[in-house]
């Protein structure tokens, strides 16, 4: 049996080709990491809430967490955009994320109700975004441009 291409599809074509663009891939890891990005400039901006926020989690001494998850999440984003130890850089983030998911939104432990709900939900976005991470890692690692 002989391998036959599939027919030119001009919409595939054309998807592929703003989907698959340098500026849509660039764009799109930015996205992955806007969350990584925005929550230190908010704890560099409120470094009193960071603070309080590891005292919360119970992570003591809470200024040494506070500044080591700035510097982390800032570097692993860095390099997850810029292409330098991609795949490094996701899985240090998929990590991370499915660390804090399991430390912050524990909501089996929870009331019934809308918070429980709400905590259950944020669980499993980060459980995806987790996912996210590890497939770009993949994608990284298979492709060989794991620089």
């Amino acid at each position: 049996m002989t391998y036959q291409s599939q027919p030119s599809n001009p919409v595939r074509s054309s998807v592929t080709n703003v989907v698959g663009s340098p500026v849509a891939r660039r764009m799109s890891l930015l996205a992955l990491c806007a969350a990584y990005i925005q929550g230190p400039i908010t704890k560099i901006l409120n470094f009193n809430g960071a603070l309080a926020e590891m005292d919360h989690f119970g992570l003591r001494p809470a200024a040494f967490f506070a500044v080591a998850v700035i510097v982390f999440e800032l570097m692993a984003s860095a390099m997850v955009i810029s292409g330098f130890l991609r795949w490094a850089g996701a899985l240090a983030l998929s990590g991370f994320t499915l660390i804090a998911t399991l430390i912050a939104l524990r909501f089996w432990e929870m009331a019934p109700g809308m918070d429980r709900m709400m905590a259950s939900n944020a669980f499993f976005e980060h459980i995806g975004l987790a996912g996210a991470f590890a497939f770009v890692a993949a994608f990284d690692l298979a492709k060989g441009t794991g620089r």
